[in-house]
């Protein structure tokens, strides 16, 4: 499977997204560091959001296959500058998370992954799962077989 890194601000659903991709209950639980799994790289939300950060964040995505640029369909603005994208050398992609709330604007946030540069955009509710495997699918490759898929 392809590793990925999910960046976004604090409370985009990162977290909750690692958790439903490694198929575990969601349960709230806030990153004040960078979380190495085995294919996904949960990373702090003030890391994008701090000047000085970024630059931990840029050298993290060196380990890492793909790269997630996270928003949540709540967000009035986005962090993320246009045509961004490219400084990341590999493929990335953009995940609207929180894609239920009553007072999401998924339209808006994936305009503007698309204007950050991110051909391909997931649509994702970690809660209920919609979206989950399509990223799943996605990261995976020939031969993997996912843990809760073995007999």
């Amino acid at each position: 499977m392809k590793k990925i890194i999910l960046v976004g601000r604090s409370e985009c659903g990162k977290t909750t997204l690692t958790q439903a991709l490694k198929h575990e209950k969601i349960h709230y639980h806030k990153t004040q560091y960078v979380n190495r799994f085995d294919v996904i790289i949960d990373t702090p939300g003030e890391y994008i959001q701090t000047k000085n950060l970024g630059s931990a964040i840029a050298m993290y995505t060196f380990e890492a296959d793909v790269v997630g640029l996270l928003m949540s369909a709540r967000e009035p603005y986005s962090l993320y500058p246009p045509a961004g994208t490219p400084v990341a050398n590999r493929p990335v992609i953009g995940i609207v998370t929180q894609i239920n709330k009553p007072d999401a604007d998924v339209k808006q946030a994936e305009r503007w992954l698309r204007l950050a540069g991110c051909e391909k955009v997931f649509f994702v509710d970690s809660k209920t799962g919609e979206g989950v495997w399509q990223i799943i699918d996605y990261l995976r490759e020939d031969g993997d077989v996912m843990p809760w898929e073995e007999e």
